[in-house]
């Protein structure tokens, strides 16, 4: 897992895919807030289309690229928890504090990956690196 969360922390422009409300897919930029007991956390706003979307269909697909070329493909399943600790980690981007505010935002929620499958490959020739927790 050290690997995966080095890559998303190194490229932190990552790309979310999920099935959109009427069925067809739907990608967007996201990032990944960090690890926190043994989870990838993310976070975002219950009033936004992607927390329906997750709400109906939890399962996802994230990308990023580093700027030698080398990819990160990710695919889980999204568990929403209300829990303290992970948007207080997420909280520490200016950004998503600027939007937020506090943890005790009513809009703001997070989510972990579970069953999470993930590989880290470039052009090399070499076989990708696989990651499953």
């Amino acid at each position: 897992m050290q690997d995966v969360v080095t890559f998303l922390k190194n490229n932190p422009v990552h790309f979310l895919a999920t099935v959109s409300l009427d069925g067809k897919a739907r990608c967007r930029p996201f990032q990944c807030a960090g690890e926190l007991d043994g989870k990838l956390w993310f976070c975002t706003n219950n009033t936004k289309e992607v927390f329906r979307e997750l709400q109906k269909n939890p399962f996802v697909q994230v990308s990023a690229t580093s700027p030698d070329f080398a990819w990160l493909r990710m695919s889980g399943e999204a568990v929403f928890e209300n829990n303290l600790a992970a948007k207080e980690m997420c909280l520490q981007s200016p950004l998503v504090k600027s939007i937020y505010g506090d943890a005790t935002n009513p809009i703001f929620v997070v989510f972990y990956l579970k069953n999470v499958h993930a590989e880290i490959a470039d052009f090399s020739g070499n076989p990708a690196k696989v990651y499953d927790f």
